[in-house]
This record gives C-alpha cells, structure tokens and sequence, in this order.
C-alpha cells in the first residue's frame, strides 16, 4: 500500500515539455520544444545535436536573469529556466577554403554545416584569386632556375624543348582541374599569366602580353587532359563524351555554369550506385518519421551526394520526381547544406550579411530614380520608415526592388492571394507566393509584411510553404536553383544573376553591364 499511492502520483502529473529558444548563429534562430527538462547538461547537448542537426562540438550559453539576461557560460543544468534563450558557441572552427581570403570572418565562424570527414569525396576547391604555379619535376625546375637568371641578366629568353614543355603543360592541366575540369578564357589567361610572372625566361617576346601562346597550348593541354580522364571514369568529364564542336552544340555540355565547385563528384570510395540506392531509400523512410532523425538525415545526404548530382545532372527530373527521390532535399536545412556541398559557401549567413550591409546604400540609390521606376520604388520606401528597426521589412523593400531597378518583370514572379483563396499556381513555372489576411487588401505595389505565409512554387507546384517571410523564401530559393540544377527565372534572370555574383562572390569578375553599374553605384 505505501508504495501504491507513489505509483499514482508519477501517472497524474505528466512530464512538462519545455519549450527553448535557439541561436545557432545571428541569421539562424530556432524554436524546439522537448519532452521534459533533461536530467543532465550532456543530456540536453545530445538532444539538441540531433534536433538541429549540428555535427561539430559545442558549447552552450544561456540568458541569466540574474544578470540582465546577459549570456552566460551553462554549467549546470539546474541553472537553466524552463522557458529560456540559448546561444550555441562551437568548439572547432568550420573547414576554411582559399576563397576565405575574400570573404568575411562569417565564413570561418562556425558553423560547418556538415563534418569534414563526410566531406572527404568533395576535393574541389574555389578558383584562386591568384593561381599558384606548382612545382614542376627536379630537372624542370633547374632549368627554369637558370633561365630566369639569365633573363634578370641581360634578358635572354629560355628556349623551351618539346620534352620541357610537355611537362609543364602537363603539370598545370592537372593543377587546373584540382579547381575546374572546364575553365573559361579568362582563367586559361590567369594561368598563362602567371606563369611567366613566376618564370620571366617563359615570356614570349612577339606576344601583346608575352603569353597568348601559353594560354593557347594550356588549352589545348587541357582538353587532352580532359580526355584521359575521361578513359579513366571521371564522371564530371565522361558525361560530355563524344560532344565535340562541330558535332553537338556547346550548350549541351554539362558543366557548371554558376561556379559549382562540386558540379559532378565521382562516387565516395567503397560506393557504388547499389549502396547508395540502398541510402536513398532509408532517407525516404526516415523523412515519413514526424521527427526526423537531423543527424542521419544529413549523413546520407552527404554520402549520397554523387548519386543525386547524376540523377539531376544527367537525367533533368521534373520537380515532382525529385520531391518523391530526394524529400529531405525540400528542407531548409538541406537546401543549405547542399548549396555547400556545391560552393562551399554558407548561403543563409553570407546572402543575409550582403543584404543587410548593401541596404542603406540601396535606399539612397532607390530615392533617387525617377520616372515609372522611380514612382514604384517610392512606393515601396514609402511602407517602411527609415528609423524602422523591422530587418525582415527593409530586407523585403531591397529585395522587391531590385528587379525594378535591374529591368527585370516580377509581375509574374511575386505572387499574392488571401489564405482563403485558390492562388492558382498551376501554370507557374517558378515564383514566391505570399498568403495575406482576407482583412488586408492587395495590391501589387504592396510589400504585405504582415502575411499568412510564404511559399516557393517550382513548375507549377508548391514544394515549400510555412516559410517566415519573403527573405527567407528568396534565399532559399536561390539555394534551390543550385540544388535542383534549375535554370534562373527568365524573368528575374539579372536579380538571380546580381545575387550570385555580388551578395556571394559566386564568379564576380565578369559582370553584365546592368549588374556591373549597379554594384558600381552601391560601392560609392
């Protein structure tokens, strides 16, 4: 009997959830809810690691109401309220890259999005701003060293045998592919270039710039190059075999056209197509789960990550299919981590970070057009107030802008409906709807920051909704046109192209007129 009345106790009070406020980092807050307060501070680290999906160790801070709600080092778990605001503070840094000389320290912040042991089959790397000659064989390289010091002398040119030029030539191919199997003319010239910066004796004396033959032999080089590798299986080049000029247009070779890095990896060591089907399906499973497990989730979309490329590279799948192959490719968190996988960039932090540093100026430049652009522009200045402290508010006057200011139509792109009504989408190949309250009017010159919600459309479905605001869906979005391997919106082709380029530094050296004077303009 006296253990009876315990036994009921524990049944008539059941476990309270509690509810927890998370910062990842400053563009990536989220809510969970658990099923109890953990008994342990490992506990609650272990819970969140597979709620959020990190794979990197951490610590965690938390608000004291003790002090002002400053955050403070959690050592204790009896020191954490019911209800409260936790900050995650990694222990390792994220995996860095050469382009970090170009981006800002949000890059090496934290916030790897996956380990980088799964990322051992991804050997790509971004295009240097300054291509690095490598080092060419023993006697190659004294035979340079003495050319070079001849040149300093009395500016005698080296002249270059067949054999000493074959492996020069064939040192560099192989250096270029490390970063691009199909480089463009300018990165063939950045190479030859700096070739004989590094080796004088290699100028040639009756080029303009003293190495058009160079740039012309690495080409050639690289296509023969490109050939071998072919033979030997490389998926990223056996794809356009058979292509030549003449033969098949160029268009429909299948390379990267908006810097993909990892365009088209071969499949991980110890994979074939059998074990990573085998993946593909358990991820299918695990994503009809209410919860998915976040950690496994993100370990087989990385291991399967050759698989998929394939598929949407080399079969182009309608949207439908890939959603029931690839579910867990229409999460947020995966569109983030694919778009890393593809250009090691983390989209959410740097595409936000851009935005937000280029807004006032984008404000100033906005209040001065005139005429049919100018009077729509205002009109969007007009909704929200320069004092506003609203981030989501100005980042939607910028983002609907833009394309006005760019010349690009949006009427079709932007779309609006009560979240009572049919939006009909059907015929809409890709576009952000937003659902308003029937009490709000609309308007196509209305931002509508108070909204039901937001949705991405791709060919003619919804395949996102729920999304926050209109800047998180544009990001996302973007992020999707790489993962998917879709095309840019024809109608927002200089917005999506202004994006890459000028908010990620995704191949910003050559720039269309339109972008070009735009960013011109926002550097002032």
């Amino acid at each position: 009997m006296s253990t009876e009345p315990g036994r009921i106790m524990t049944e008539s009070q059941p476990t309270k959830e509690m509810k927890l406020r998370i910062i990842v980092h400053d563009n990536d807050i989220r809510k969970i809810t658990l099923s109890g307060k953990p008994q342990t501070l490992d506990s609650l680290v272990e819970q969140l690691e597979e709620k959020l999906g990190l794979l990197y160790k951490f610590s965690l801070q938390y608000e004291d109401p003790d002090f002002n709600n400053a955050f403070v080092n959690l050592t204790d778990i009896t020191d954490l309220p019911d209800k409260s605001t936790l900050k995650i503070i990694a222990l390792v840094p994220a995996p860095t890259s050469s382009i970090a000389s170009t981006a800002s320290t949000d890059d090496t912040e934290i916030l790897s999005f996956s380990s980088p042991e799964s990322r051992s089959s991804l050997t790509r790397s971004p295009w240097p701003d300054t291509f690095d000659i490598p080092y060419f064989p023993v006697d190659i390289e004294y035979r340079l060293r003495q050319g070079n010091l001849l040149y300093m002398r009395d500016k005698t040119y080296l002249q270059v045998s067949r054999d000493m030029k074959h492996e020069i030539l064939e040192k560099l191919a192989e250096a270029i592919y490390s970063f691009k199997a199909y480089p463009c003319d300018q990165e063939f010239n950045d190479v030859a270039t700096a070739l004989i910066q590094k080796h004088p004796c290699l100028t040639e004396p009756g080029s303009v710039n003293g190495c058009n033959s160079w740039k012309n032999s690495i080409k050639f080089k690289m296509g023969n190059y490109r050939t071998k590798l072919r033979r030997a299986g490389c998926t990223d080049v056996t794809v356009n075999q058979g292509k030549r000029k003449g033969q098949a247009p160029q268009r429909g070779i299948k390379r990267p056209k908006r810097f993909e890095i990892n365009f088209l990896p071969n499949f991980p060591d110890g994979e074939d197509e059998t074990s990573m089907e085998f993946k593909r399906k358990e991820l299918v499973e695990e994503m009809k789960k209410r919860r998915p497990p976040a950690a496994l989730i993100t370990k087989n979309m990385d291991s399967t990550f050759a698989l998929r490329r394939q598929e949407l590279v080399n079969l182009e799948p309608p949207v439908k299919d890939t959603m029931e192959r690839w579910p867990a490719l229409f999460t947020e968190c995966q569109i983030l981590e694919e778009f890393c996988r593809l250009s090691s960039k983390n989209l959410n932090t740097e595409f936000f970070k851009e935005l937000d540093k280029y807004t006032p100026r984008f404000f100033e430049i906005f209040k001065t057009k005139g005429g049919s652009v100018g009077q729509k522009l205002k009109t969007y200045l007009q909704q929200v107030t320069p004092e506003s402290t609203d981030v989501t508010a100005k980042r939607t006057a910028v983002l609907r802008g833009l394309p006005v200011i760019l010349g690009d139509e949006n009427t079709d792109f932007f779309m609006t409906c009560f979240d009572c009504d049919d939006p009909g989408i059907s015929h809409t190949p890709i576009g952000i709807l937003t659902t308003v309250p029937e009490d709000e009017q609309l308007s196509l010159d209305s931002l509508h920051l108070q909204t039901s919600g937001t949705a991405i459309i791709l060919e003619g479905r919804i395949v996102m909704d729920d999304l926050e605001n209109l800047p998180h869906a544009m990001c996302l979005l973007f992020g999707l046109t790489y993962a998917l391997n879709l095309e840019y919106p024809q109608q927002l082709k200089y917005t999506f192209d202004f994006i890459q380029r000028v908010l990620l530094s995704l191949g910003h050296k050559s720039l269309k007129p339109k972008i070009q004077s735009l960013k011109n303009l926002l550097m002032q």
